[in-house]
């Protein structure tokens, strides 16, 4: 049995960097003057020579990324969400997704759980704009297990993906599922058939704790990571659709783009089941102690049950 882990899956990020880079040296990490935030700090520490600070300049910083996958290496490039998806996006989409290079942009301090940063650096759109990028591989692991499964992926994959990082320490909720990690699959973690809940990122744990108070009040839910939000899983949601008859989709990010419309977009086209979402209302956040943000944006194990039992009738 692994042992449970707390702590921010831009750690894990940063540590697998390492680990990968030993085997092969073909990765090279680039960053926007934000290193010891998003953890590529740990990389310049052991490969100083494979790693370039481009400083405050996003865009720039994927256009070298780009010439370095059009040279065969393997580019992780990151910056905080809201610059790596947001300021640079149409460098990723024209210089990166384009001509579909090897590059993985890595997307730091995503979502309200940022915190005091504020409304300006708290971004709840990355994976809308990510997930618009034709060929684009969008991940958002849930835990320090899932990131370095998710990193190890995204390095082995030819082609384009965006990661998404967390600020926030989480403790792990992956560490004792059987099934293995694999891009375009997403996991079922507790089984049920009273309802179905699609979690993805942070979220995830928030789910398996209501999950378990549900349990209590006699509703068997069913927990889905989907841990790979582009190409999402649509035999694994359908199959969870037809069996539940209803679904409830938890994220990090706005309503509008995200998870919640990926499963609806599947599930209309072949089993029309009633989709509740939770999610950023179409609302900036603004500063705040994260958890606390969290659980006023609705981003809690306590509103997943609240909205579960509302869904069934309880």
């Amino acid at each position: 049995m692994a042992e449970k882990v707390k702590k921010a899956t831009r750690e894990s990020f940063g540590e697998t960097l390492v680990e990968l880079g030993k085997d092969n040296p073909d990765i090279i990490v680039l960053d926007a003057d934000l290193a010891e935030a998003t953890k590529t700090n740990i990389f310049k520490k052991e490969f100083p020579e494979r790693f370039i600070d481009c400083g405050i300049a996003e865009s720039n910083m994927i256009g070298i990324a780009a010439g370095l996958a059009a040279c065969g290496k393997i580019p992780f490039a990151a910056s905080f969400a809201m610059f790596a998806a947001g300021r640079a996006f149409e460098q990723v989409r024209n210089s990166v997704g384009y001509p579909h290079l090897n590059v993985k942009v890595a997307g730091s301090h995503a979502g309200i759980s940022v915190g005091e940063d504020g409304a300006t650096h708290q971004c709840c759109e990355d994976i809308a704009l990510m997930r618009a990028i034709p060929g684009m591989v969008v991940l958002n692991p849930a835990d320090h297990y899932e990131m370095v499964d998710a990193v190890k992926a995204a390095a082995a994959y030819k082609g384009p993906v965006y990661l998404r990082l967390g600020r926030l320490a989480v403790e792990s909720c992956t560490e004792d599922v059987a099934e293995p990690f694999e891009l375009g699959k997403g996991r079922t973690l507790r089984e049920g058939d009273d309802i179905a809940i699609v979690a993805t990122g942070l979220m995830v744990g928030e789910a398996l704790k209501a999950h378990e108070a549900l349990k209590a009040s006699g509703i068997h839910a069913r927990v889905i990571d989907i841990h790979t939000i582009k190409p999402i899983d649509r035999e694994l949601l359908i199959k969870a659709a037809k069996e539940t008859g209803r679904v409830v989709t938890v994220e990090e990010h706005s309503v509008i783009g995200g998870l919640g419309e990926a499963v609806c977009a599947c599930l209309c086209e072949e089993c029309p089941v009633p989709v509740t979402r939770i999610g950023v209302n179409d609302v900036f956040g603004h500063s705040g102690p994260a958890v606390d943000l969290l659980k006023e944006f609705g981003l809690s194990a306590e509103n997943i049950e609240a909205t579960v039992k509302k869904v069934l009738g309880k």
